[in-house]
């Protein structure tokens, strides 16, 4: 947990409470349910939670922003950062049951009024959004079809409205695959840990 405040140490009291909160929970739910990797779950705080809040590092959600997050597997990134952002609105889908699951209960259980989670493909989401965030989900040229008319047209945000994608390593071809201009922020400007080091957030406007 300290490996949060050191890096967001304006955090309430409350939003501590939170993330501290998730330690235990997820845990206990990938006891049950395997929805993080047994080997990183004693490094959640850094390879998740840590990892889920580079995007608030790039950009700082306006209240009222609405985001969608795909593939959010056990809820990343965007339990992370709908603590960090409890006037921003967050849905999150994923096609696999069981991890939507473990998503609603944690989002229960911490209080998080702010985030709706749904079993289902990003497909099949019928509203839009200001923004789209995502971790490791797919190639950039597989997944912008799937959000296909899900942005809004009006930004308000420091940034046009588009996607945030959480990724790491060479990534040269795949984003001259996607015939997109793409904004690369490396997390390694923003967190001194050796996992950082290949990490980075991408950001792409969508229409």
């Amino acid at each position: 947990m300290n490996i949060i405040t050191k890096y967001f140490p304006d955090l309430s009291e409350n939003q501590i409470t939170q993330f501290n909160q998730l330690g235990f929970l997820y845990k206990d739910w990938n006891s049950q349910i395997n929805v993080i990797s047994r080997k990183d779950i004693d490094e959640l705080y850094l390879k998740h939670i840590l990892h889920s809040l580079g995007i608030a590092k790039v950009i700082q959600f306006k209240d009222k922003t609405k985001i969608l997050d795909v593939g959010t597997g056990g809820g990343f990134p965007g339990i992370p950062l709908a603590i960090l952002f409890p006037n921003v609105d967050f849905v999150l889908v994923d096609s696999i049951g069981k991890k939507i699951k473990v998503v609603q209960e944690i989002v229960n259980k911490i209080g998080l009024s702010n985030v709706k989670a749904y079993n289902k493909r990003a497909e099949e989401i019928k509203e839009q959004f200001d923004f789209v965030v995502t971790r490791a989900v797919a190639q950039m040229n597989k997944f912008i079809p799937l959000i296909k008319g899900k942005m809004k047209v009006d930004s308000f945000n420091e940034l046009k409205n588009g996607i945030l994608f959480l990724k790491g390593g060479d990534l040269t071809e795949e984003i001259a695959e996607s015939k997109k201009t793409v904004s690369i922020f490396p997390l390694s400007t923003y967190f001194n840990e050796e996992f950082f080091e290949t990490k980075v957030v991408l950001y792409t406007r969508v229409k």
